[in-house]
This record gives structure tokens, C-alpha cells and sequence, in this order.
């Protein structure tokens, strides 16, 4: 840390305390000339980045998820806490995984595993969309699988 008045390079803290969210205040003295100063440091967050399915990268957006789970949920008896949990979850699970780039499909996969627990309606509506399915076999194959999955349950 170069001191302000004389250039020099050598510095000492004098005193050190949390200012703002991740921010720290360091009072300082140089060593050279014995004049002190204040310096703020910042953690540098690193965003994460969203690799789309055409290999393009785009930052992760917590909101854009929320965008595609609020019209799924749209008319279903879904409160607005349990859309805060599935993207807590959601969110939670990709910080936990990845540091740097997750694949969509990861996130597409969390969103739909999440909308599976609270409202099955809501999960196909949402695959619906990130599966892209193509026509009505698409939604009998889908539903035939939940179908299965929650008569395994019910056993």
C-alpha cells in the first residue's frame, strides 16, 4: 500500500474494523514519513457463470430463475414463500457444486427437482419449457413417469 503523502511503501495497521457488508476499514500509519491514512478493503467476488446450451456465457441471475418458476407456479396454489425456497434451494445447491461455471442444464435439473416436491403441475409446466418438448407425447411420456414415481410412493 503506497502512502498517499509520500509515496513510500511501508505501512503499518494501526487499527482494523468491519465497515460495510464484506468491506474492511484499516487505519494505517507509514513507516516513512509517520503520517496515517485510511484504506478500505473490498472481498472481490468472482460471478458465477451460466454455460448455455450454445456454449455462451452468461452471469448467473437468481431473478431469471424466479421469472420461469413464478409461470410455472402461475394459478397453482403456490405461496410465494415456497417460490423463495425452491430458488433458495436451487441456489444453494449450484454455490455448493460449482465455483465458477454451471451448465444450465444443472440448474434447469435443480429447478425441476424442486417444482416435483411442491406441485407436479408446476414441474411440467416448467420442463415443458426446458425440455423443449415437442409435442403431446413428450407431456404423456413425463407424466407417465410421475405417475410411477409417486404409485412407488404410495406402496
Amino acid at each position: 500500500m503506497l502512502c498517499p503523502f509520500c509515496r513510500d511503501g511501508e505501512s503499518k495497521v494501526v487499527d482494523s474494523r468491519g465497515s460495510q457488508d464484506f468491506v474492511i476499514r484499516r487505519r494505517r500509519e507509514c513507516l516513512s514519513c509517520g503520517r496515517r491514512f485510511t484504506t478500505y478493503e473490498k472481498i472481490e467476488e468472482s460471478p458465477l457463470k451460466v454455460i448455455k446450451k450454445d456454449g455462451s456465457r452468461v452471469p448467473f441471475d437468481r431473478e431469471r430463475i424466479r421469472s420461469g418458476v413464478e409461470k410455472a407456479c402461475y394459478k397453482r396454489p403456490i405461496s410465494p414463500d415456497q417460490i423463495e425456497q425452491i430458488l433458495d434451494r436451487v441456489e444453494h445447491s449450484v454455490y455448493e457444486t460449482f465455483e465458477r461455471e454451471v451448465p444450465s442444464r444443472f440448474v434447469g435439473e435443480q429447478v425441476c427437482e424442486a417444482l416435483k416436491l411442491v406441485d407436479q403441475v408446476a414441474f411440467v409446466r416448467f420442463a415443458s419449457v426446458y425440455r423443449s418438448f415437442q409435442d403431446v407425447n413428450d407431456f404423456v411420456e413425463e407424466l407417465q413417469t410421475l405417475r410411477q414415481r409417486s404409485s412407488r410412493l404410495d406402496d
